[in-house]
């Protein structure tokens, strides 16, 4: 089934669909995968997913775990500064973008570009070359990349009716994140056949554009127009478009009290992940060793990776089931308080088997309150705009991911110990809990 919005609201039938048999009865998960756009749009995610785990997983190991590059706690939160501040920084322009450019053209034109500066990112790792040369390069992919994540999110209402978008979110967001930690995985991987150094990095590096090409031809099979937007609201000229984008998309989201508690609700997340992130890296780099099957290094941060990743997928089977039977303001609150729980238990223990089952756990919560934002803003926000909240989504998304990155690279000591560090964000969680309910007071008032 492939259906088009003429409107923010009204969804049109796919033809040949009987009246007699209502699209509600006949989808659920593996309805949707009978769905040939949604089917479609779903491989374009994973293939760009896949290439982009093992992207960043093969930067990270050419920058944290390579015997050729020394790296310290400010050097691991520059890396990650620079493959996530495009998302704040370009998701302005992509929102504007988005909503006024065909989103076919968009996914097709912008894999193929990054296809080619992950090769020029591999270049420049086979040459030694450190610093802002190789920080510029892989700035520009992940800003790319984020064109192709925003423009498969706000595509999805154009292939899935609205009333079954949580259980959409759910199979792509959820199965996509897991595809990127396999991408990941692969680097691993590939990285242990092909070499620690700098040219063993360089080669995985360069395996990664498979995927933005994949993808790429993917979504050439669309229809143009198919995917958005249907109508717009943007100037005629481009650049004033642009610069309206952030301003659009942050007053689309006031205007919607149920959406901005979920973004409060997501950014908390992201604050405390981040703080998490930087000193799970330091831990398995300098502190922990391999006992029995439990491995130090990178192969330890596989295996909370592929954690993590299991995490997701018990939030893909919780959260639709969740949110039927309590509403997303309940289950938001549910995940944020197993956040926090789980940040005070390891802040008790923290040990090599402590850190990866909080990965499981952290994963799960982070994802159920992902997947309640995204549905909020699929189902809750006009067509004309979505694109722009979409963008206002991934800077609130990632900047206050970068900051706690680079607040924990000042604090932390270079081991990643820091008990007392781990203990602060489950009070982040506490005050995103906090500050959620506070908007959706706003719900109630009006």
């Amino acid at each position: 089934m492939v259906v088009s919005t003429p409107s923010p609201g009204k969804l049109r039938e796919p033809p040949g669909t009987p009246p007699s048999m209502p699209i509600a009865e006949r989808l659920g998960w593996f309805g949707l995968l009978r769905n040939s756009g949604f089917r479609r749009l779903l491989a374009v995610r994973f293939a760009a997913q896949w290439g982009d785990g093992m992207f960043q997983a093969a930067l990270g190991g050419a920058v944290l775990f390579n015997p050729e590059r020394e790296a310290d706690p400010l050097a691991v939160a520059a890396g990650l500064a620079v493959i996530l501040l495009p998302y704040s920084v370009v998701g302005p322009f992509a929102g504007a973008l988005l909503d006024r450019w065909d989103r076919r053209r968009v996914l097709l034109v912008a894999n193929l570009l990054r296809a080619v500066l992950t090769l020029v990112v591999a270049a420049i790792v086979v040459t030694g070359v450190a610093g802002p040369p190789l920080y510029l390069a892989a700035l520009a992919v992940a800003g790319v990349s984020r064109f192709v994540l925003a423009g498969l999110s706000a595509s999805l209402p154009h292939v899935v009716a609205r009333r079954h978008l949580v259980e959409a979110n759910v199979v792509a967001a959820t199965a996509g994140a897991g595809v990127a930690a396999l991408g990941g995985a692969t680097a691993i991987g590939a990285r242990a056949l092909l070499g620690t150094g700098d040219s063993g990095s360089a080669l995985t590096t360069a395996v990664a554009a498979v995927g933005s090409i994949l993808a790429a031809v993917l979504a050439a099979g669309f229809a143009a127009r198919l995917l958005g937007p249907d109508r717009t609201d943007e100037p005629d000229r481009t650049l004033v478009a642009v610069a309206r984008g952030l301003a659009d998309g942050a007053r689309a989201t006031a205007r919607t009290p149920t959406v901005s508690a979920s973004f409060v609700a997501l950014a908390a997340h992201r604050l405390a992940f981040g703080v998490s992130t930087l000193l799970t890296l330091m831990l398995f780099r300098h502190t922990f060793t391999g006992t029995g099957i439990l491995r130090g290094g990178m192969a330890g941060v596989g295996e909370a990776v592929v954690l993590a990743a299991a995490g997701l997928g018990g939030a893909a089977l919780l959260t639709p089931w969740l949110v039927h039977r309590l509403g997303r303001p309940r289950t938001v609150r549910i995940a944020l308080l197993v956040a926090a729980g789980t940040q005070v238990a390891l802040a008790t223990w923290l040990t090599l088997p402590a850190v990866l089952g909080a990965a499981f756990l952290l994963g799960g919560a982070g994802q159920v309150v992902k997947l309640c934002a995204d549905a909020g803003v699929q189902s809750e926000v006009g067509d004309e705009v979505r694109g722009r909240v979409f963008a206002l989504y991934d800077a609130v998304f990632n900047i206050c991911y970068v900051l706690a990155i680079a607040v924990a690279a000042v604090l932390a000591p270079p081991t990643g110990v820091a008990p007392w560090l781990v203990a602060a964000t489950a009070g982040v969680y506490l005050l995103g809990l906090l500050a959620h309910d506070r908007a959706l007071r706003r719900v109630s008032r009006t």
